[in-house]
C-alpha cells in the first residue's frame, strides 16, 4: 500500500511536491485553507492529484505518514500541533525533494540579499554553461523541477521557514549572507531561535563541502561557533583582507580559493550598485571560484547582470527625479542598504506592517539623506516617533498613488524618491511585488 503524503498549501512549493509524490509512487492529497490560484489547480487537475481548498479536513489529514507543510504554516497552527501531537513526520519542499535528487545543491540563505545572490550565482553558472536550476523562494519550485527536469545543479534561495523543517538537508556549497532580526512574530520574538533556522542550512554539510559567510556580519559572527559544520568555511568581507575567501581593497574585489591565481575586479564594473550588492557579488563569485568557472566568464556575467525587479530598481526620472522602488525591503537592515546606496537627497516612503522593527540603526543615515518622509502604512506611529525629530517633513498616505504624488510634490530635481518600506507589505497590498507593481505604475501615471 502507498505511503500517504499530505501537502498543506496548494502554492508553487505544493503543487510542485503533489507532481514529485505521485512520480515517487505516493497516495497524494493536497489540503489549502485558502483559495488555490487557477495556475497551481491546472497543475493538480492535470496530475489528478486530489486536493481541497478553503477548509482543512482534519480525517483526511491526520492519517497522513508524512506531511509537506507550505512555509507559510506557522507552527503554533492548530493542526501542525496535532500533526505532531500525532508523531507525523512534517518536511519542507526542499527536504521532500532532495531526497529524490543527485544534483549538487547551492543553498543560499540570509537575512537580505539572498534572492539577489541565488540569482547572480544562478546566472554566472548558466553562463558558464552548467546544466542547472534556479529554485526555491525564487523562480520554479524546486520540487517540481526534480519531477519533471534534470539538471546536474541547483541554486535555491531557501528562508528560514524552509529551513526548519529539514532533516537530511544538505547543499554542496551553502551561503548565509548575515542574519539581522526578521520574522521574530514567527520565532517566539526570540532572535536566537531565528539564527538557529539559518545556521541549519551547514549542519548537515560535510568535509567535501562549502560554508560561505560574511566575516562582517555581527550577528553571524557571535553564532558561527555555537552551530558547529563539518564544511570548509569561506568568509567574505569589506572591512579587511581575508587570507581565504573574498574581500575589497582599493575599491577591488579579490577572491582567493586555495591559493589558486585569485580573481580581481573593480567594484565599479558591477552591474548591480551598492554596498549590498558588493557583497551578493563576492558570495556569487566564491561559488564560480569554487566551481573552477573562466574567470572572464565570472567577471562578464557580474558586469552583465542587472538588478532584480523591486530591490533597487530604477524605475525611470521625470523633471530630473530618479523613482526607486526597492519594495522587497521588507525590514531594517534591507531599508539600511538602500539609503546607504542612494546618494542624492532623498523622499523616503516607507511603513506597512512593523515586524518588531528597531529602527535607530537608520537614524544617522534619515539624518544625513531624507529630505522628506511619506508614511504609507494603516498605523504609521512608530516610524513617527523614530523619524519626526530627525526628517522635516513627515506625512502620512493609505494608498500608493497618494503616496508617490505627494513624493513628486515634495521633491526637487536632483532628489531620488525611495519606495523602501523597512516594513512587510500585508496590510495595504497583497506582498512586496504587489506594493512594487503599485508604486511602478503610480510613477507611470504622474
Amino acid at each position: 500500500m502507498s505511503k500517504r503524503l499530505v501537502i498543506l498549501g496548494g502554492g508553487e512549493s505544493g503543487a510542485g511536491t503533489a507532481v514529485l509524490g505521485l512520480k515517487q509512487g505516493y497516495d497524494v492529497f493536497v489540503s489549502d485553507k485558502g483559495k488555490i490560484a487557477p495556475k497551481h489547480k491546472e497543475i493538480l487537475a492535470e496530475y489528478k492529484v486530489e486536493y481541497e481548498e478553503e477548509q482543512h479536513t482534519e480525517d483526511k489529514i491526520l492519517n497522513a505518514d508524512l506531511v509537506m507543510k507550505s512555509p507559510g504554516i506557522p507552527e503554533k497552527a492548530d493542526l501542525v500541533k496535532k500533526l505532531r501531537a500525532n508523531n507525523v513526520k512534517i518536511v519542507s519542499e526542499i527536504e521532500f525533494a532532495s531526497w529524490y535528487t543527485d544534483a549538487k545543491i547551492v543553498g543560499i540563505t540570509g537575512a537580505n540579499g539572498k534572492t539577489t545572490t541565488t540569482a547572480l550565482t544562478y546566472q554566472i553558472m548558466k553562463d558558464a554553461g552548467l546544466n542547472v536550476g534556479l529554485g526555491g523562494n525564487i523562480g520554479k519550485s524546486f520540487a517540481m523541477q526534480v519531477a519533471t527536469e534534470n539538471y546536474d545543479h541547483y541554486v535555491l534561495e531557501i528562508s528560514s521557514f524552509q529551513l526548519d523543517d529539514i532533516e537530511k538537508f544538505s547543499p554542496h556549497i551553502s551561503i548565509l549572507t548575515n542574519i539581522t532580526p526578521d520574522h521574530l512574530d514567527r520565532y517566539n520574538y526570540e532572535l536566537q531561535n531565528y539564527v538557529a533556522s539559518k545556521y541549519a542550512i551547514a549542519t548537515n554539510q560535510t568535509a567535501a563541502d562549502y560554508f560561505i559567510y560574511c566575516q562582517d556580519d555581527e550577528i553571524t559572527m557571535q553564532n558561527i561557533d555555537k552551530y558547529p559544520t563539518a564544511a570548509k568555511k569561506i568568509p567574505f568581507s569589506y572591512e579587511k583582507e581575508v587570507a581565504e575567501g573574498a574581500y575589497v581593497k582599493d575599491e577591488t574585489i579579490h577572491i582567493n580559493i586555495n591559493n589558486n591565481n585569485p580573481f580581481t575586479m573593480s567594484i565599479q564594473e558591477l552591474g548591480i550598485r551598492g554596498r549590498h550588492n558588493v557583497y551578493n557579488s563576492m558570495a556569487a563569485g566564491i561559488v564560480a571560484n569554487i566551481y573552477g568557472l573562466r574567470k572572464e566568464q565570472i567577471r562578464e556575467s557580474l558586469a552583465n547582470f542587472k538588478s532584480l525587479e523591486h530591490r533597487l530598481e530604477t524605475v525611470t526620472k521625470i523633471r530630473g527625479i530618479e523613482f526607486i522602488n526597492d519594495s522587497k525591503a521588507t525590514n531594517v537592515n534591507s531599508t539600511w542598504y538602500a539609503l546607504e546606496s542612494v546618494s542624492k537627497p532623498i523622499i523616503w516612503i516607507a511603513g506597512g506592517v512593523d515586524k518588531g522593527n528597531d529602527y535607530s540603526v537608520l537614524e544617522g543615515l534619515v539624518k544625513k539623506k531624507v529630505r522628506a518622509m511619506i508614511c504609507l502604512g494603516v498605523d504609521n506611529t512608530k516610524l513617527h516617533s523614530a523619524f519626526s525629530k530627525h526628517v522635516d517633513i513627515v506625512v502620512n498616505c493609505n494608498n500608493m498613488r497618494d503616496a508617490v504624488r505627494m513624493a513628486y510634490q515634495l521633491s526637487n530635481p536632483g532628489d531620488a524618491v525611495l519606495l523602501s518600506p523597512a516594513c512587510a507589505s500585508f496590510d495595504l497590498f497583497q506582498n512586496y511585488e504587489d506594493r512594487g507593481k503599485k508604486f511602478k505604475d503610480a510613477v507611470i501615471q504622474l
